[in-house]
């Protein structure tokens, strides 16, 4: 039998590429011939030929969103979403064979009642949880015959934008976001909010609040620099300083990759004006480095009070940073210069004719005014103190602190995978690399690549106890936690977390623990196993290794012996 295989996951390119992997081996098994097209331009796959498609027996679509079918008119065709595809790849192709049905151009008319909605997905670090959520309510969507567009605001920008006639369209708006995004497109939509993880683990409760409980935006406040939410869209400072965090972590990782390439040429090599070596130190310690804490700042501001709290917050930023008070002092800076503002911009009233130099005079001015007053006069001198301390605390640890410390670290990142106490573990450690304390990073990064890995491990120490989609899953989470995606476990936490997390928190802690006992120093703040390409970016690096794989031993090895096997295991197909 020959088979042509689609894979069109536009929000989550991992499972397009995992569905048609997984797919064609089950499909090779069964000795069926396949052609695989991966329908995005920057993943694998050649686009299908006009020959190909002529020459099938029948054609196989996994898709979460629209894409256009015209192509295999007249072709058997059957179409299913990643869910249904994986669960048992091989049996589902058989299925899929049975009913595969002739395509015709206008098989799938589109009912006039039929409910729409836009949605954003937006995470501090834009990485994993932006995509998963989108692709589990592409997915939810789906099976609730809801036509639904999502834009994903991630590391690599925004995908997949959202048009002025889509947004027209929409039913309502759903944010599914944990940092503060431009609304002003919105002005006279319904909009509902709420958190990447909700999405993520609730896609179709989220759907139907979206649609019965959004709420019509109160005003366009960047366009007319107000800055007063409506009551669907509450935030809160956790939200604002994750907002900040993620503007910043670009630098951080820019910075601290330069710092330590200019460590190939020697640890002091940059000491030596005019050489490259120190030029990168100037581009990664002086410029990348100093931009840190203004921009974390002027980003909690900007969460805050929208575009009139960025200049004041970044200029507390700065002030915080010359003032000695580094990246506490910036977080507070921030609020300050937030808050100002947006009170400036509810409470100072001005006549119409003058109103709109509020937004680019009136705002800036006083709220830089009071926010750099603030810092200089009143809390520069104190955090920085405090700030010192810090420092100082972290450099003369004795060993049982620095196991303790790294313990604490490495567990806060397994207790929610992403989550808030994961964040806040993370958030703590990237600031620290303001103040040059590199070993928290670490352990938190060492801390937060174990859930995932110990999954993958699990999943092949005791295969029996596992599903076979399961298995699949434990294989991509190995890969996910490769690369510092913590996510990658969360099919596992959400089916048995009372057993998963315990587990990878045990796991976590040993891993922090070990990590900062061997005393080992991080540079940069992403990129999982890949920086120790990079000559210097860690040291000890063997040491490291050695931290993660303990902790995702422990992890993998107990998970795998209190696990529960499945109540009703797939048959094992002897074909």
């Amino acid at each position: 039998m020959n088979l042509l295989i689609v894979t069109a996951c536009p929000n989550g390119q991992v499972t397009s590429v995992l569905c048609s992997r997984l797919l064609q081996a089950a499909a090779e098994r069964l000795g069926w011939q396949t052609r695989v097209e991966v329908h995005d331009a920057r993943a694998i796959g050649s686009p299908l030929s006009e020959a190909q498609i002529a020459a099938a027996d029948w054609v196989l679509v996994v898709k979460t969103g629209e894409l256009p079918l015209s192509r295999f008119a007249g072709k058997r065709l059957f179409q299913a979403t990643p869910a249904e595809a994986l669960a048992d790849p091989q049996r589902f192709l058989r299925e899929a064979a049975e009913r595969a049905q002739p395509y015709g151009e206008n098989s799938e008319p589109v009912p006039s009642g039929r409910r729409r909605l836009v949605a954003v997905t937006a995470c501090p670090t834009g990485v994993a949880h932006t995509f998963m959520a989108a692709e589990a309510l592409q997915q939810a969507a789906l099976r609730m015959g809801i036509e639904l567009q999502v834009e994903t605001r991630g590391s690599v920008g925004a995908r997949n934008l959202l048009d002025d006639a889509a947004i027209d369209a929409a039913d309502a708006v759903l944010l599914a976001t944990d940092i503060e995004v431009d609304t002003s497109r919105f002005a006279g939509k319904k909009v509902y909010r709420c958190g990447t993880g909700v999405a993520l683990k609730q896609p179709q409760q989220t759907l139907e609040r979206a649609l019965s409980e959004a709420r019509p935006l109160s005003e366009a406040a960047p366009a007319e620099g107000k800055a007063a939410p409506s009551s669907s869209e509450k935030a809160g400072p956790y939200k604002h300083l994750l907002t900040g965090v993620s503007y910043m972590l670009p630098m951080v990782v820019a910075g601290g990759l330069l710092i330590a390439l200019s460590f190939v040429f020697g640890i002091k090599a940059y000491e030596q004006e005019g050489t490259f070596a120190a030029a990168l130190m100037q581009i990664g310690g002086d410029a990348a480095f100093k931009l840190m804490v203004p921009v974390l700042a002027g980003y909690i501001a900007y969460s805050i009070a929208d575009r009139p709290g960025l200049a004041p917050g970044m200029i507390g930023g700065l002030l915080a940073s010359s003032l000695g008070a580094g990246f506490i002092g910036g977080i507070v800076a921030g609020f300050i210069a937030g808050y100002s503002a947006k009170a400036i911009a509810r409470w100072v009233r001005l006549p119409d004719s003058l109103e709109a130099l509020k937004p680019i005079l009136i705002i800036p001015l006083l709220a830089s005014l009071i926010t750099g007053l603030a810092m200089i006069y009143v809390v520069g001198s104190p955090v920085a103190g405090v700030l010192q301390s810090l420092t100082q605390f972290l450099d003369s640890m004795g060993s049982t602190n620095a196991i303790l410390l790294g313990a604490l670290l490495g567990g806060m990142m397994c207790v929610d995978l992403g989550g808030p106490i994961n964040k806040a573990a993370y958030a703590f450690s990237v600031g620290l690399l303001a103040s040059s304390s590199y070993a928290p990073m670490a352990a938190t990064m060492a801390g937060g690549m174990v859930p995932p890995i110990a999954m993958a491990i699990a999943t092949v120490l005791a295969r029996r106890k596992f599903a076979q989609s399961e298995r699949q899953a434990g294989k991509a989470a190995g890969v996910l936690g490769l690369c510092f995606i913590s996510e990658g476990a969360i099919p596992f936490a959400a089916k048995d977390p009372l057993r998963v997390i315990p587990a990878c928190i045990a796991g976590g802690a040993l891993t922090g623990a070990l990590s900062m006992y061997f005393g080992c120093k991080l540079m940069a703040p992403h990129g999982g196993l890949f920086v120790l390409l990079i000559p210097n970016a860690i040291n000890h690096a063997l040491l490291y290794l050695l931290a993660i794989v303990a902790g995702s031993l422990l992890a993998g090895v107990l998970y795998a012996l209190i696990k529960q096997p499945e109540a009703q295991p797939l048959a094992v197909e002897a074909q």
